[in-house]
């Protein structure tokens, strides 16, 4: 087949940063903020994200179950995801259940939507949120968007020496050795809360009322961009 080399070390995969996230976490508030935390404590897609609805938290909190995704171009929920090993479930620290918690109280359906009500398109919040941010920071390059953030979280659990077992479930990854095929550690619950509760999350998050406010001023936006939020 005539294809293309791909060239490993010209591709673009910048990771994300810890401080970065938590400047990230500190300049912004409601649902924006919610995102980064979730997003840096779980490394999922963000189209799965923002797919998420109160409903698919169990465990008083400590497990999100992942079964659907928006699709990239229109506003609508889906049931399939990128790959088999997508549907899973992804077990968050306490610090990060509590937090999500909070920002959960009296919401139902959807955690993040537009005002009338029908998911965000992620395309949209990359150009109207975290870009400009990135950007204020002196710190968007190529390929730095949402997919940064899963950079991110694999190489912090690999760093805490999460039980690859445990953190293959965690990021989507299917099992590529016989002894991964074999293992069921991701079937351990206790376990599992047990290693994200160790393994922790690597940045700041607000975990009072009062901390929730930003500490620096937010990214300006337009009068539209105020209105679809």
């Amino acid at each position: 087949m005539d294809l293309p080399e791909v060239g490993q070390a010209e591709q673009k995969r910048p990771s994300i940063k810890a401080d970065t996230i938590t400047e990230l976490i500190q300049e912004s508030i409601g649902q924006e903020q919610a995102l980064y935390v979730l997003l840096g404590a779980t490394g999922m897609r963000i189209s799965e994200a923002l797919a998420l609805e109160v409903r698919h938290f169990t465990n008083d909190g400590r497990t999100i179950q992942v079964e659907q995704q928006v699709e990239k171009n229109a506003p609508r929920v889906v049931r399939h995801l990128k790959t088999d090993a997508a549907e899973r479930q992804i077990d968050l620290h306490p610090d990060v259940a509590e937090y999500l918690r909070k920002y959960k109280a009296g919401k139902t359906g959807l955690l993040f939507q537009t005002a009338k009500g029908t998911p965000h398109l992620y395309g949209n919040l990359e150009d109207r949120w975290l870009t400009p941010r990135l950007i204020k920071m002196g710190l968007n390059e190529k390929g730095m968007g949402w997919h940064s953030f899963k950079r991110f979280r694999k190489t912090w659990l690999r760093g805490q020496r999460c039980l690859e077992d445990i953190n293959n479930f965690w990021m989507a990854h299917a099992p590529q050795t016989m002894s991964e095929l074999y293992s069921h550690l991701h079937e351990e619950l206790q376990l599992r809360l047990d290693e994200a509760d160790r393994v922790g999350y690597g940045f700041a998050i607000p975990l009072s009322d009062a901390s929730v406010v930003p500490i620096v001023p937010n990214v300006q936006r337009s009068d539209e961009e105020e209105k679809a939020a």
